[in-house]
């Protein structure tokens, strides 16, 4: 009985350390101008094309929903690439390349992907305009990743109200966490595909809203599915709370985003966050340094890739 507390003492002992290793300044000895280098390649990716800065904070998040920020989705033979939620939507992995290609330019197998995902995202909010927050630091990469994981754990644009606190719940955020979070789609586009049933279906929409949609997403299934359209048409390159009023007026784009309000539990965290830009700002920077300590590898676990595309 005594060792088999001792052993558990261990283990408790030894996850708080790993959680603990993350730390803002892990690279101010070994790496320096990491952040300042990510920071310029970010500003510069987004200036040339406004809607990567979405794409780069969706990928930190189907990174750290799946088996933790490991930067598992960033592998080409992962399968998570593959995966329902990502096949032909994820995108930024180019840019993601070059930034950890000036990386190591300046410091040698350091500075690890996950890491540079987690900053990127960071940094892409504020180029766009939105809040800022501490990153902690000191995340390593996984040499494998999953589909299976990306299908089950990533929620669809088709969830109900219900099934968004659920899916998110079994991560351990809270409520408000996830509706904070799902401001992320302020920014950023959504292929019709994933919005033609709200449009078509859904009654707790705008109908001159669906009606605007209709014409670039025809009902039938397979007829322009990858076409576009803004997640927030008010400013849809701007990092601002526009998402929480067009819910409000029943403009959400996808039958997901309208669930936060439609009657429901989470009406009057969303009319908080639509009048008061700076309720929003600080529950979203706090939710995503929450969502960046996803089950890190730290320490010795995982290792440092080289190139972010493939293990070592």
């Amino acid at each position: 009985m005594a060792s088999s507390v001792s052993v558990l003492l261990l283990l408790c002992m030894a996850a708080a350390a790993a959680s603990a290793q993350l730390s803002p300044t892990f690279y101010d000895t070994s790496c320096p101008n990491a952040l300042s280098t990510i920071k310029s390649a970010v500003t510069a990716a987004v200036n040339k094309e406004n809607r990567m800065g979405a794409s780069l904070l969706r990928l930190h998040f189907h990174d750290c929903f799946v088996q933790g920020c490991d930067a598992s989705v960033l592998l080409d033979s992962g399968g998570e690439q593959g995966a329902l939620p990502n096949a032909g939507s994820l995108r930024g992995f180019d840019v993601i390349a070059n930034i950890k290609a000036q990386v190591e330019a300046v410091c040698k197998q350091t500075v690890s992907c996950a890491d540079i995902l987690a900053v990127a995202a960071r940094d892409s909010v504020v180029a766009l305009g939105g809040p800022s927050w501490t990153v902690p630091l000191g995340r390593r990469d996984s040499t494998s990743g999953s589909a299976s994981l990306a299908n089950s754990d990533l929620p669809p644009p088709f969830f109900n109200l219900s099934e968004l606190i659920g899916a998110f719940d079994n991560k351990g955020f809270s409520v408000t966490d996830m509706v904070a979070l799902s401001g992320a789609h302020t920014i950023g586009q959504a292929q019709c595909k994933n919005f033609r049933d709200h449009i078509y279906n859904d009654t707790n929409i705008n109908q001159g809203f669906a009606s605007s949609l209709k014409a670039n997403c025809p009902r039938p299934t397979g007829s322009g599915d990858g076409n576009l359209a803004p997640l927030d048409t008010t400013t849809p390159y701007v990092f601002d709370n526009a998402y929480y009023t067009n819910l409000l007026n029943q403009k959400g784009l996808l039958h997901s985003d309208q669930e936060l309000f439609n009657g429901g539990s989470t009406d009057n965290t969303v009319r908080n966050f639509a009048s008061n830009s700076a309720a929003f700002s600080s529950a979203f920077a706090a939710a995503m340094v929450k969502m960046g300590n996803l089950s890190p590898l730290t320490g010795s676990q995982g290792q440092i890739r080289l190139v972010c595309s493939k293990a070592n």
